[in-house]
């Protein structure tokens, strides 16, 4: 069975297009659902941003609203105990930190003070003291009124809270960090609160904890602002699943958020059960599930918030955005029937008027030449180029021409060029370890040895380079002799002190063991200084040139005290940030207190020994130096020598100690200078 051409082209459309409309609809289908889910993620992504956002600047605020209140008594600006300055400076905050809801502090001898936000109205000042009321709860409030507070009434009540039996009070009465913490049944209130508490110390002596704290029913305020989708809410879950936050425009600290009403919220309820509940094994990063609750089917996403295990859930029902798509879906496949039977009629009638007649008619001019009937073949014009080409061709091959074109495509050659990151000038402020390494006589080796300086000085660098890197250290730069080194960037290193401290120990050890000698044979020595602190990191210079490096007074002060060790004869030197941050990973003996040229301000450096982790070596000429220092600072120059010596013996040769001796000595044998204070300036080195 033979078919014409306009008939075998009807029927390739009609099957091309029947084909290409159901491939079109399921694509169609299936990127309308896709693009769906993708604007769901899109509202999750966004939502839990801006969450985390006005979550991280509530924490913000609590923080530096300790971190002020704190200042102030540290720097006794006011006193604990002066109630009427306490007060005023434990308003002003809850005035200017409007997320704030508490401000409280409490002392080692059960006393208790606090100022607590009343909604948008108005604040309380909470107070317990043996000396009130044989210790009763005194309250005082207060309203807002334009630019200033109004006092309104003072109630006493009976109250058997004491902030010792509290584990916001406990916990950091004991430690000299802050960090937040969930305090629960505060006077007068029965919420959990998170609370950003911590010591504070005055002249070295502590006189209690003080906390800052956030209601989340002040989230829950923020989350009734949001709109994630038409019918969608956010909600805040606590680490075990338990939501903690729902959307009320009415919440505060007077008004409790409405807990358990509506689908939205048992569906976050239950999500957080299933994902979170029991000893369940939780996911780092953010978790999705489908709902189903009465026949309606709900899209939820759990993106963690950085904070106590917190997490945002996002709930939108699918009918949100599916509805409409089923709806267009429906319209879709009847407009798709009639587009596609008046496509197949004009495809027929276009096939035959303008391939299959054309054709027939080149056909006739084929079969005349093959009778050699070339006279009567012309060019027949056609609206299809390739008619028209073919029509040509024929007409040539009839006159006894033929003609060929050779084409040769030129390969187009295209570069993958690795997008990175846009270099340009700029840093951010970051808390690090600095590290300054220097060798011994540099100078006068580099004038007798010359060229030859730089072969010595090789194993020197790469032991230093290898110390570094393997304790993840970023090696800034080498100056003639000297290496700088830090640590805490640009990765985050929670450790850096403590690494800091093992690369130097390390570095030491290094130089030792390569043998490294200059050219009379003599052993190289490297003296380091470390400093610990904040410094501006990144990308330092010009469009042209950039260094990634780092500088601030910590820089300065780690280059310092590298120096400083030759004033005791010492390899390590590190300063109090150092000593402070490694803590208890390290053996240290404090070594002096100094002024460091060009610095006013005093500074007590340590020497560093070595690290605690397996250290079997006696650490009695420690104690026995320290004692010494000790008598020395007290003007007790007999027994500081005493202890100096001792100290050089138990070490079998410790320089500073002979350093100190002979200052004790120089003071014992003259009289003392006017004002005279136990402090070492240093030269400028």
């Amino acid at each position: 069975m033979r078919l014409s051409v306009g008939i075998a082209v009807s029927i390739l459309v009609a099957f091309s297009i029947g084909v290409s409309t159901f491939v079109v609809h399921s694509l169609w289908w299936t990127t309308a659902r896709d693009n769906s889910r993708m604007l769901a993620a899109e509202i999750n992504t966004q939502i839990a941003n801006t969450v985390r956002t006005e979550v991280g600047a509530t924490l913000g605020s609590a923080e530096a609203a300790w971190a002020a209140v704190r200042t102030i008594f540290v720097q006794n600006v006011i006193e604990t105990r002066q109630a009427d300055k306490r007060e005023f400076v434990f308003l002003s905050q809850l005035q200017a930190q409007p997320n704030i809801s508490w401000i409280f502090f409490g002392w080692p001898d059960g006393n208790f003070f606090a100022s607590h936000r009343l909604g948008d109205g108005g604040l309380e000042m909470v107070e317990i003291d043996d000396q009130i009321h044989d210790r009763m709860l005194r309250k005082d409030q207060y309203i807002f009124i334009p630019g200033d507070i109004q006092f309104e009434a003072r109630t006493f009540s009976e109250t058997t809270y004491d902030p010792r039996d509290h584990a916001w009070f406990g916990n950091f009465m004991g430690l000299n960090s802050q960090g937040w913490i969930e305090a629960r049944d505060l006077p007068g209130s029965n919420k959990t609160v998170y609370a950003f508490a911590g010591p504070v110390d005055v002249n070295r002596r502590r006189e209690g904890v003080l906390a800052v704290a956030i209601e989340t029913d002040r989230l829950s305020r923020f989350l009734a602002t949001l709109n994630p989708g038409e019918f969608g809410a956010a909600f805040i879950l606590d680490a075990d699943g338990k939501v903690i936050a729902v959307p009320d425009q009415e919440a505060d600290e007077v008004t409790p958020a409405r807990m358990g009403e509506g689908e939205l919220y048992e569906v976050a309820m239950i999500s957080g059960e299933q994902l979170l509940g029991g000893s369940k094994a939780k996911a780092a990063g953010s978790q999705n599930q489908r709902v189903v609750i009465d026949g309606v089917p709900y899209a939820v996403a759990l993106t963690p918030l950085g904070f106590y295990g917190w997490r945002v859930a996002t709930v939108i029902p699918e009918s949100a955005f599916l509805s409409g798509i089923d709806k267009t879906l429906i319209n879709l496949l009847y407009i798709l029937i009639v587009v596609v039977t008046l496509a197949i009629g004009s495809t027929i009638w276009l096939a035959r008027s303008i391939v299959a007649k054309p054709l027939a008619r080149i056909a006739e001019d084929l079969n005349k030449i093959e009778r050699f009937d070339v006279e009567e073949i012309s060019r027949r014009p056609s609206k299809l180029s390739e008619l028209a080409n073919l029509s040509a061709a024929t007409a040539s091959m009839a006159a006894g021409l033929s003609a060929f074109r050779k084409y040769v495509p030129t390969d187009l050659v295209r570069m993958l060029v690795a997008e990175g990151i846009k270099s340009q000038p700029g840093g951010d402020i970051k808390r690090i370890s600095v590290l300054f390494c220097d060798v011994t006589g540099f100078t006068g080796l580099s004038e007798k040895l010359g060229p030859r300086i730089v072969q010595l000085m090789e194993p020197f660098f790469s032991a230093a380079s290898t110390a570094i890197t393997r304790h993840d250290g970023t090696i800034d730069k080498f100056m003639g002799d000297a290496v700088m080194a830090f640590w805490g960037a640009p990765r985050t290193d929670a450790d850096h002190a403590e690494n800091a401290c093992r690369a130097a120990l390390d570095l030491i050890a290094a130089v030792d063991e390569a043998g490294i000698v200059d050219d009379a044979g003599h052993p190289l020595r490297v003296r380091i200084g470390l400093n610990s602190g904040e410094a501006l990191v990144g990308n330092i210079g010009s469009e042209q040139r950039l260094n990634y490096t780092a500088i601030g007074d910590v820089v300065n002060v780690a280059s310092r005290l590298e120096g400083a060790n030759r004033s005791f004869g010492t390899l390590i030197l590190i300063g109090p940030e150092t000593r402070h941050e490694a803590g208890d990973a390290i053996v240290v003996r404090e070594l002096d207190t100094l002024t460091l040229f060009g610095r006013d301000q005093e500074l007590v450096v340590y020497e560093l020994i070595g690290m605690r982790d397996g250290r079997d070596a006696s650490d009695d000429w420690i104690v026995a130096y320290e004692q010494g220092l000790a008598h020395y600072r007290s003007k007790r120059f007999e027994q500081a020598i005493a202890a100096f010596e001792a100290a050089d013996q138990l070490r079998g040769g410790d320089p500073a100690s002979v350093v100190m001796k002979t200052r004790a000595h120089e003071l014992l044998s003259a009289p003392l200078p006017k004002g005279w204070r136990a402090v070492t300036h240093t030269e400028k080195y």
